[in-house]
């Protein structure tokens, strides 16, 4: 179990002799909980969430309308901050650091590569893990890796990461690109032109209609995720 308690933000209007019961930390732990799973939908693997308690000594008002969220930029993925509002009868926020693990199959050198040597199937093996921990772009399927190229040597038991391949690009310059902006509780397409190469998981810059220019990730698909 996490270590630490619900941070509380400053400021809070309450009155000396309030006449609300002191919010029950189980309905909080629960919300974020429910709200984890909800955002962790669709990950690959096992997925299992750990909750640091939420204040049992706090001194907020019991909140008609509990509402967790994430901070901009922040995924249900690792160890995280998440924020739970109340906006009635009083309005307050709190924090609780959480940890969303995945744990999946994912894909190892079974023997050592050379730079520039062609994957095959006895290349690869598989081990089970939280991909949390593991580094960006680690590769899950044989698919993903088979018959493509290594890009340098990668010692034998060494994750695969989708970076070690020379992997086609999903997203090349001046491509017209859907862009799929995720957040809290909403999901926009829009469309850009991607001004940069980008195999899937890299990194891509798109220049919007109205001519802002986001940064987001490459998709296998060809799309641009961007998490906001």
């Amino acid at each position: 179990m996490l270590l630490g308690a619900a941070a509380l933000l400053a400021g809070l209007a309450l009155p000396v002799a309030s006449a609300h019961a002191r919010q029950a930390p189980e309905m909080v732990e629960a919300r974020v909980r429910d709200f984890l799973h909800a955002q962790a939908a669709g990950l690959p693997g096992e997925v299992t969430i750990e909750l640091s308690p939420f204040d049992p000594n706090n001194q907020l008002p019991a909140c008609a309308a509990l509402e967790p969220f994430l901070p901009g930029g922040t995924r249900a993925w690792g160890r995280i901050s998440v924020g739970v509002r109340c906006d009635s009868p009083v309005t307050w926020t709190a924090y609780l650091q959480a940890r969303v693990a995945v744990v999946a199959d994912y894909l190892v050198a079974a023997r050592p590569l050379r730079a520039g040597q062609i994957v095959g199937p006895a290349d690869l093996a598989q081990r089970r893990g939280d991909l949390t921990a593991l580094p960006d772009n680690t590769l899950t399927d044989g698919t993903q890796a088979m018959g493509h190229h290594t890009r340098f040597a990668v010692a034998a038991g060494s994750p695969l990461r989708g970076d070690m391949l020379r992997v086609p690009h999903a997203v090349r310059q001046g491509q017209t690109v859907s862009v799929i902006s995720v957040g809290t509780g909403f999901r926009i397409a829009s469309e850009g032109r991607a001004m940069n190469n980008a195999a899937p998981g890299e990194r891509v810059r798109v220049r919007l209609a109205n001519g802002q220019v986001v940064t987001g990730t490459a998709r296998t698909d060809g799309k641009v995720e961007l998490t906001l």
